[in-house]
């Protein structure tokens, strides 16, 4: 099954964090590829080293990504993350994938959409995919059947406040 958590409030990338960690629970063997993501001090980062069962690969850079004009290195990275994706997912090894972010990677231009589509039907069963990140593409919705918004009403950036560790790194 492919669920999706989309959306512009927080809490898309955390929804996939909790589902994996209830999968854990049951000794499934989790996979988590973060796109756009490169910082190892990430809290989630931090904390899948403690996790046995799960694994988590980021495929970015520190930097944030500029939208329609990602760099070279971005879009290379993006690509490695999908191929190690695709490799992953017919290895057997895992009972479920996440990609984070991935939603995001292809409206910013770094996956092509079809890349992603031919990922959801190649994915054998007995694999769950989880992919988060706001602007989901219709024709990824169309193929998920579990698919959340996350849709935000107030945020405390609104108020001048970021990053917080512990909460949104």
């Amino acid at each position: 099954m492919l669920q999706i958590y989309t959306g512009d409030g927080k809490g898309k990338t955390t929804a996939a964090f909790g589902q994996a960690l209830r999968a854990i629970g049951h000794n499934w063997r989790v996979l988590i590829i973060q796109f756009m993501k490169g910082d190892p001090d990430y809290g989630e980062v931090r904390a899948a080293r403690y996790l046995p069962g799960l694994e988590l690969r980021q495929f970015g850079l520190k930097t944030f990504v500029e939208r329609g004009n990602p760099s070279p290195e971005d879009i290379k990275l993006a690509k490695e993350g999908m191929e190690f994706a695709s490799k992953a997912i017919h290895s057997g090894e895992y009972q479920m994938i996440v990609l984070d972010e991935i939603n995001v990677a292809v409206d910013y231009g770094l996956v092509p959409l079809d890349d992603v589509l031919a990922l959801v039907h190649e994915c054998p069963a007995g694999v769950e995919l989880v992919f988060t990140g706001r602007g989901a593409r219709q024709e990824v919705i169309e193929l998920a059947e579990l698919v959340s918004e996350v849709k935000e009403i107030k945020h405390p950036y609104q108020k001048g406040i970021v990053n917080r560790v512990g909460i949104d790194h």
